[in-house]
């Protein structure tokens, strides 16, 4: 089997995506065992796993910093647990949700708007009954929002911004928002940091990040398998 982890970041989005489709039809477990990185049973402890096995091929080195995967081609990279209907079985995490020194945020300067200018989406097997070394990397494509998923996506992240800016971050649900919303982002409730209270002060409260809902992932996967 002639591929290898990548040596060097992509020159180009046409020699990302190239890569990204060499992959797909290949398993997890043949792709750990060419790059000689363990295979988890499960993900109850190594979430990104899927996503840190599939940058060793295409070349990403941005890791964990507050920019796209590939800075130099603007394409950020998303990997998304399928079923057998290729429909998304989990939210999408985009990135940490700012809960302090927020004035001034613009949604055309956010990170979210940032993260999801252009998107590598890579479908994975994501059904339980199938081993983590089993599950098979499906077909990638990219992704751009129309004009209606940006202002969607816009909405929602005012309003959610407005609401922690008030000191409602406490009031804050996965309800709000209709193609976007907040949710807990840390490995346990016992990490804490630092978030505008309702009086104005600083209070306490579990780090946020920003989600895309299912149904919003569910169409554009639709739109790419021909469902």
């Amino acid at each position: 089997m002639n591929i290898q982890p990548a040596k060097h970041p992509p020159t180009s989005i046409n020699e990302l995506v190239k890569r990204a489709e060499v992959l797909a039809g290949l398993s997890l477990g043949e792709l750990a065992n060419l790059a000689d990185i363990h295979i988890p049973k499960d993900f109850k402890r190594d979430k990104g796993w899927t996503g840190q096995l599939l940058e060793h091929y295409l070349g990403a080195e941005a890791g964990s910093n507050p920019e796209q995967d590939f800075p130099e081609l603007g394409v950020e990279l998303k990997t998304i647990p399928i079923d057998a209907n290729g429909m998304p079985l989990e939210t999408t995490y985009v990135c940490y949700c700012p809960l302090q020194n927020i004035a001034g945020i613009k949604w055309a300067t956010s990170n979210v708007r940032n993260k999801l200018a252009c998107v590598l989406w890579i479908p994975i097997e994501g059904s339980r009954d199938i081993p983590v070394s089993a599950r098979r990397v499906a077909s990638p494509f990219l992704w751009s929002p129309s004009h209606e998923q940006l202002h969607a996506l816009q909405s929602d992240w005012e309003e959610l911004m407005e609401m922690i800016s008030l000191g409602e971050i406490e009031n804050v649900t996965a309800r709000h928002g209709e193609v976007l919303q907040i949710r807990p982002k840390a490995a346990d409730g016992s990490v804490l940091t630092d978030a505008i209270g309702s009086k104005g002060t600083l209070i306490k409260t579990r780090p946020r990040g920003f989600y895309l809902r299912k149904q919003f992932t569910g169409a554009l996967l639709a739109q790419h398998f021909g469902l």
